[in-house]
């Protein structure tokens, strides 16, 4: 089974939303632990999203440390820059992933 993990911002912007969206969160969290294959594919096979209403959860697979990393929330608005910015960060997102699993 995949291990679920997430970032120090993701936590923080989690926290910030409503109840209802941070139950959905959790039953993605719980989703991903079994099944890391879901959501759309954005720029690389391994950048996916997740819509929750009118929200988007974006995360990275990393299948050979058999890992998924929560690393953003957005609204259909911000997306394109929440992608660019996801993947400008690449680099430190599996520098982080190595160093907590």
């Amino acid at each position: 089974m995949p291990n679920v993990y997430e970032t120090h911002e993701f936590e923080q912007e989690t926290k910030k939303l409503d109840k209802k969206y941070q139950k959905q969160i959790e039953k993605l969290k719980d989703q991903l632990a079994v099944k890391i294959h879901i959501g759309k594919i954005l720029r690389y096979p391994f950048l996916r999203e997740k819509k929750i209403q009118d929200k988007r959860i974006y995360f990275l697979i990393y299948e050979n440390l058999k890992s998924v990393l929560l690393v953003a929330i957005s609204s259909k608005k911000t997306q394109q820059e929440t992608i660019d910015k996801i993947a400008e960060l690449l680099p430190e997102f599996k520098k982080l992933i190595e160093k907590i699993t």
